[in-house]
């Protein structure tokens, strides 16, 4: 939990804002990728990106204050850090960038949000968001999902598994980290049809196809199968409200074979719901960028397990914190 006692902590606090939308606005201009492995003064990457030239100087400078571009006799370059880690190319490249800078104009509704209620001025359709919001938002989640997959992958026990359901598995990393520990396992990731063809590139690009097949559909309303060993619903319960929740963790459910399980990663929320602290700062990222969605309690989420009739419901924790909450089909 954050605990702000002083005014000082409060106003670096309040201001940091300033420094976020510096880092996002130079990759929304591709600063660290016209600089890859080059050096160039700033009136230069001015004519190139065609942009101001005193105001990109400021930026520049601003940004070599801040490590990620070094300054020698009026040429910037990258820095190493964001040679590796700013630069679009790089295998080490943070893709959830743009997904952030796509947040940061959601958040700044959050005044008219909490007066209304729910997100203004949003696409309700997810498939209908354009092909680079949806490519920088699988990019993100699955810069993230790639070291949790490993993770759910090291607790589970997965030698016995034989198929296994992704629902709104986006790229496909948690996936992937199962058919690494069990290379036998052949695995559905079922996403929306514009999600698809993105998760294609990224069952390719680990050259997976022998073990992964693609369902495009609606997990409201189009049918998962059954046979499934193992269905995992990764970061998908906290787009919903609780109703849609309740019936899509049974038709998971519904999808599996006895003595298979359903695993649920999300926040898992106290019940006063102010922890995990991370987890109370998403609800409010779901009301500015959901129609319905929330993060909930271990209670409701192991009570619609229970009335989907799944047993021995646990939790399970990582070492990073994150916790997974799983049900067993008698």
């Amino acid at each position: 939990m954050m605990k702000i006692e002083n005014t000082s902590e409060l106003m670096e606090l309040v201001n940091g804002f300033r420094l976020s939308r510096i880092v996002l606005t130079a990759h929304e201009l591709k600063i660290f990728d016209h600089l890859a492995g080059k050096s160039c003064s700033s009136a230069d990457l001015a004519s190139l990106i065609n942009t101001d030239k005193r105001a990109t100087d400021r930026l520049m400078n601003v940004l070599a204050g801040m490590g990620l571009l070094e300054k020698q006799h009026g040429l910037f370059t990258n820095s190493a850090f964001a040679e590796k880690h700013l630069v679009c190319s790089s295998p080490a490249f943070l893709g959830g960038l743009g997904h952030t800078a796509d947040l940061w104009r959601k958040w700044d509704t959050l005044t008219q949000v909490i007066k209304k209620g729910s997100a203004v001025d949003l696409e309700d359709n997810f498939n209908e968001r354009g092909a680079e919001w949806l490519e920088s938002f699988i990019a993100a989640m699955h810069n993230r999902g790639v070291a949790q997959g490993k993770e759910l992958a090291s607790l589970l026990r997965l030698s016995g598994v034989k198929r296994t359901l992704d629902v709104g598995g986006g790229s496909g990393a948690f996936t992937f980290a199962f058919i690494e520990k069990n290379p036998a396992i052949q695995s559905i990731i079922f996403d929306l049809p514009n999600v698809i063809p993105i998760t294609q590139k990224y069952i390719d690009r680990y050259k997976l196809s022998s073990n992964v097949s693609v369902a495009a559909g609606d997990y409201h309303t189009d049918p998962f199968g059954d046979g499934f060993d193992l269905v995992l619903m990764s970061a998908i319960i906290h787009i919903n409200d609780p109703e849609e929740n309740r019936l899509l963790i049974r038709k998971g459910a519904d999808a599996i074979n006895p003595g298979g399980q359903l695993v649920i990663m999300d926040h898992l929320m106290n019940e006063d719901r102010t922890e995990p602290f991370q987890g109370a700062v998403f609800a409010i990222n779901m009301l500015v960028g959901t129609k319905r969605g929330d993060t909930y309690t271990m209670d409701e989420i192991t009570g619609w397990m229970k009335e989907a009739g799944l047993i021995g419901t646990t939790i399970l924790t990582a070492p990073s914190g994150t916790q997974y909450c799983c049900g067993f089909k008698p």
